[in-house]
C-alpha cells in the first residue's frame, strides 16, 4: 500500500474554524519602528491610530536616543505614562524652534483675514441637513442633496418650499421647524460652516439660498440666509497679539510637521505609511 500523501494545509480546512481564524491573525502584518511593534498580530488599528502610535514611538525612541529616557527592553512599544509624555514634550519643545511674526507679517495676515476680527455679526439661517453617516453612498447623497438644491434656485419657487424640503429631507432636529438654526454667530456653527458664512471673501454674497452645498464633518448642507447683522470690524492694534498668536500656532504646526519628518526619515518604518525626509529641519 502506498504512503499517503503529506498534507500541506494546516488547521481543518474549514472556513468558519478558530483555526482559520487563528491562521489568518498570523498573517496579518505588524507595523514597526526599528524593530519595535506598534500593536499584536493580528491586532492592527486603523490608520490614523496607527499613525498615531508610530509617531510616539519616534519620539520615545528619539528620546532614549538623547539620554532622556532609559532603553526599552520589550520588542513591542511601550504605552507611555504621565511623567514620559512630559519629557517627550520638553524635548519637542526644546527642538522645535519657532520664530516670532514681524510687524510686518501680522500686518499682512490681518489685511488678509479681516473676516475673522468682526465681533458682534450673525445671521438668521436655515438649512437642510443630509448627513454622511457610516455605510452611507455619500455620492447618490451629494447627487440627492445636489436635486433639492436646484428645486431651490429655481424660478418662482413658492416662499414655503424650503421649510417643506427641510422637513422632509433634513436629518437635523431643527426639520420640525422647517431647519431654522435662529440667529448664530461664528462660534455658534461647525468650522467649516462658519469659514464659509463669515469668514471667506464671498462670505457677504447676499441673502436667500447659498447658491452650493456646504460640506461639513456633519454631512452636506442647504443653507438660506434670512437676515444679517453686519458687526463691527477691530482695528489691528486691538487685535495684533491674537494675530501673532495665530501665526505662532501656525509655525509651530510646519515645525512640528518638518520634525517628524527628520524623524521618520532616519527610522525603520514597516507596517505604516508616514511622510518622511532626510534634509534639515527648516526653520
Amino acid at each position: 500500500m502506498s504512503a499517503a500523501p503529506m498534507s500541506t494545509i494546516t488547521g481543518c480546512g474549514s472556513s468558519t474554524c478558530q483555526c482559520a481564524a487563528s491562521a489568518a491573525e498570523l498573517d496579518t502584518p505588524v507595523a514597526s519602528i526599528n524593530g519595535i511593534t506598534l500593536h499584536a498580530p493580528g491586532k492592527k488599528p486603523d490608520v490614523a491610530e496607527l499613525r498615531e502610535l508610530a509617531y510616539g514611538e519616534l519620539l520615545r525612541q528619539q528620546a532614549v536616543k538623547l539620554g532622556l529616557l532609559p532603553r526599552h527592553t520589550g520588542l513591542m512599544a511601550p504605552e507611555l505614562g504621565d511623567e514620559q509624555r512630559k519629557v517627550i514634550e520638553t524635548m519637542v519643545d526644546q527642538s522645535v524652534t519657532i520664530p516670532q511674526a514681524t510687524e510686518e507679517e501680522c500686518r499682512r495676515y490681518y489685511d488678509a483675514h479681516k473676516a475673522q476680527f468682526v465681533v458682534g455679526q450673525a445671521l438668521h439661517v436655515r438649512h437642510i441637513l443630509f448627513a454622511v453617516t457610516p455605510g452611507v453612498n455619500v455620492h447618490a447623497l451629494t447627487v440627492h442633496a445636489e436635486k433639492a438644491l436646484l428645486s431651490l434656485l429655481g424660478k418662482d419657487v413658492p416662499e414655503t418650499r424650503f421649510a417643506q424640503l427641510a422637513s422632509e429631507l433634513s436629518n437635523c432636529p431643527t426639520s420640525t421647524q422647517g431647519g431654522d438654526l435662529g440667529w448664530i454667530g461664528p462660534d455658534d456653527c461647525a468650522p467649516e460652516l462658519a469659514n464659509e458664512l463669515f469668514h471667506q471673501k464671498h462670505s457677504s454674497w447676499g441673502m436667500g439660498v447659498h447658491p452650493r452645498l456646504i460640506h461639513t464633518r456633519f454631512g452636506f448642507h442647504i443653507i438660506e440666509v434670512l437676515g444679517r447683522r453686519k458687526g463691527k470690524e477691530l482695528p489691528y492694534d486691538e487685535v495684533r497679539e491674537r494675530v501673532a498668536a495665530q501665526l505662532a500656532m501656525q509655525s509651530r504646526a510646519k515645525a512640528l510637521h518638518q520634525y517628524m519628518t527628520l524623524l521618520a526619515g532616519d527610522a525603520l518604518v514597516e507596517g505604516v505609511e508616514l511622510e518622511s525626509s532626510d534634509t534639515p529641519l527648516v526653520q
